[in-house]
């Protein structure tokens, strides 16, 4: 019988440097979890590509999704929605791969009543001033959108009490060495372990 994957949520705040951090980790060659890609309604920024970043999606094509129940979580965030393909998370992880999801701090709730066994972790930036630069350098956001972003980011920082794990993201680099231990460590829990172990003495 094939060991079940683990299902990794990393989340945070807009602007946090979610992508950034995923993208760093899934650089380095032994990264061996997939990564899920999210769907969304939002226009694409200057270099995402369809299909690697994100599943660039109509507003009408992502609303017959969500009647379909093919959506693991979605969510509606500043005017555009989130949301994770259902069939091919629960496909990789029973077929023994870690699925690795990059997704917003609604979606995440959403995730955590489907998968309680899953490994939540909460993205944070290191403070609220380097938060609103972050957002601003990107050079994308309006005034007025720029506000509504932070005052998302208090509300979903209030929520961290959600998540397993709380990794600062001061460094990137640092921010992934943190999480990889993570991973690491929880492949390692005593739950997980002891249900290998206690197949293996029933065969014997």
């Amino acid at each position: 019988m094939v060991e079940k994957g683990l299902l990794i949520v990393l989340s945070g705040p807009s602007g946090v440097g979610k992508g950034t951090v995923r993208k760093q980790i899934f650089s380095q060659p032994e990264t061996a979890f997939e990564y899920s890609i999210s769907m969304t309604t939002r226009k694409p920024r200057e270099g995402e590509v369809d299909g690697v970043d994100y599943f660039f999606k109509s507003r009408e094509e992502f609303e017959t999704l969500i009647e379909q129940g093919k959506l693991l979580e979605y969510a509606e965030f500043v005017g555009n929605y989130y949301g994770t393909p259902v069939d091919y998370v629960r496909e990789t992880l029973d077929a023994g791969k870690d699925v690795f999801l990059e997704i917003e701090v609604q979606g995440a709730s959403q995730v955590r009543e489907k998968f309680p066994e899953g490994l939540f972790i909460f993205l944070a930036p290191p403070s609220l001033s380097e938060l609103k630069n972050r957002i601003v350098t990107r050079g994308t956001e309006s005034e007025d959108l720029i506000g509504r972003r932070m005052q998302a980011a208090k509300d979903e920082i209030e929520l961290m009490d959600l998540y397993d794990y709380v990794v600062e993201n001061d460094q990137v680099d640092s921010a992934c060495r943190r999480i990889n231990a993570i991973i690491v460590a929880e492949h390692c829990r005593r739950e997980r372990v002891a249900i290998r172990y206690k197949k293996m003495l029933e065969v014997d």
